[in-house]
């Protein structure tokens, strides 16, 4: 009996909700790595400034999909932390562009353990070849 493809979307959102609880998991250990006194939100924006360099409030806000203010807030905690800086716009004296500084990257690159060891032991015994094929999938399906 051939699957159907109502079946097939409802194993995609099993599969893809386990991933996504992986992910989460993932996530908080690397948030709690980055620095323990941190919400992990704030881990996400270090590791948008780390993927993105320096970015104002809104270009954050936009890319993570929160309120500015509580970007704002989140990277007053980074600043307070001395894991980022906030500085002026050279192109807008009035807008605020926040940066990662060299302890926001050390921690981020500690934390790249956490995720490389995580996903790494789930990708062991692949072979080269269905590894660049799950990327590429996955690559795909997340491009909208």
């Amino acid at each position: 009996m051939s699957t159907t493809r109502t079946e097939l979307a409802t194993e995609l959102g099993s599969e893809l909700n386990a991933l996504l609880v992986a992910s989460r998991t993932v996530m908080a250990a690397s948030a709690a790595r980055f620095h323990p006194d941190l919400q992990p939100a704030a881990y996400q924006l270090a590791a948008m400034l780390a993927s993105q360099g320096p970015t104002k409030a809104g270009g954050l806000a936009d890319r993570l999909g929160m309120d500015k203010s509580a970007v704002s807030r989140l990277a007053k905690s980074l600043c307070d932390n001395g894991l980022a800086q906030a500085s002026t716009d050279s192109d807008d004296g009035r807008a605020i562009v926040y940066s990662l500084t060299d302890a926001g990257h050390n921690g981020i690159q500690a934390t790249n353990a956490v995720k490389s060891d995580a996903f790494f032991s789930r990708v062991e015994g692949w072979s080269d070849a269905e590894f660049t094929l799950f990327i590429g999938l996955l690559r795909k399906f997340n491009r909208i």
